[in-house]
């Protein structure tokens, strides 16, 4: 086990958001969205059979599988082991606790904590997967932690953040070993006299027709959604209710929402992960439009810039730009529409 100890050490040492494992074939590491080989290091048959059997690997387990492990410093780790043309590999992430604020992250701080200070509804984090929406959700969960006495209920796949009770009780299940998929996760933890609820993704009907009904009840509902913004997460949501439901859903989604936060990550002038946002809180005509199942006149409303505090992708591209934080070609290329980018730059 020496040589995976050593691994992981290296792994934390330099940041990586993942260690690749491979039977006899050199590890690797990402480190700021990079894969970097270890190179000079082969990770041999025995020492893969000896780690699985201290995961508690059941070999006759067919496919994949997520597991969890602790190295001899108490370093926590979610393990995802599968299959490459029958070479056995491995996955590990390291859980990390929650060490960045939202304005470090760059998230609207104002915004964010007036939603999560709501008693009830619904607050959606969207954008295409490694953009960085568990990082924050669990800034802003941490922040609810020290800040109010609530308890708060996580259903994740896979848990990414380990957080700490504050003056709030932190309960967090991971599907697949705690619970048995979001839906059923959510639906348990309603019996548990939650007052916040982190639902990793509202994927399925069941899963978000509950998460509506939990934010009827009086609890606050946080999740995600892979659309890459905010208009299309709300056209996401709606998809997945058959239309026979849509008119009680459109009515109740007008009322529950507290508001939508879509990111984009993108690589800064100093070489960093610069974060974009979106957002949109649901209130006055955005609640109209719910209701009425208009949902994109929502993109004019957020491109016109019609709310003081309503932000569309475009602007925060733009206001990015003009602070020297991301370069010309960057911000052009992280438009929809390179051409309205051109635009606001000739008109500013």
């Amino acid at each position: 086990m020496e040589l995976i100890e050593t691994l992981c050490r290296v792994a934390l040492e330099n940041d990586a958001e993942d260690l690749y494992l491979k039977q006899d074939s050199s590890p690797r590491l990402r480190i700021k969205g990079e894969l970097l080989e270890i190179e000079d290091t082969i990770f041999p048959e025995d020492d893969m059979d000896r780690f699985l059997d201290s995961c508690g690997y059941d070999d006759s387990i067919v496919g994949e599988v997520d597991l969890a492990w602790e190295n001899t410093t108490g370093q926590k780790f979610r393990v995802n082991i599968y299959d490459s043309l029958g070479v056995r590999c491995v996955l590990l992430r390291p859980l990390r606790a929650v060490t960045q604020s939202m304005m470090a992250l760059g998230l609207p701080v104002e915004r964010m904590q007036r939603w999560l200070g709501q008693d009830r509804g619904l607050v959606l984090f969207t954008g295409a997967d490694g953009v960085g929406k568990s990082t924050s959700v669990a800034s802003c969960l941490s922040w609810v932690s020290r800040n109010f006495k609530k308890h708060i209920i996580t259903i994740e796949d896979p848990v990414e953040y380990l957080l700490e009770d504050g003056e709030s009780l932190v309960t967090q299940r991971q599907v697949g070993t705690d619970t048995e998929s979001f839906s059923e996760g959510l639906r348990v933890a309603l019996r548990q006299s939650p007052d916040v609820i982190f639902v990793g993704e509202m994927n399925d009907y069941e899963t978000a027709s509950l998460a509506l009904r939990a934010c009827e009840a009086g609890h606050l509902v946080i999740s995600t959604l892979p659309s890459p913004n905010v208009v299309e997460a709300l056209h996401r949501v709606l998809m997945l209710f058959p239309l026979e439901e849509l008119e009680l859903v459109l009515h109740t989604l007008s009322c529950q929402l507290l508001g939508v936060l879509g990111q984009k990550l993108v690589r800064g002038e100093d070489g960093s992960s610069h974060l974009l946002v979106e957002h949109l809180e649901n209130e006055g005509v955005v609640r109209e439009w719910i209701e009425a199942s208009e949902i994109d006149k929502i993109y004019d409303f957020l491109a016109q810039g019609s709310s003081g505090e309503d932000v569309a992708f475009i602007h925060s591209v733009l206001l990015a730009y003009k602070a020297g934080q991301i370069s010309e070609d960057t911000a052009r290329s992280s438009c929809d529409h390179p051409a309205e980018f051109d635009r606001l730059l000739c008109g500013s």
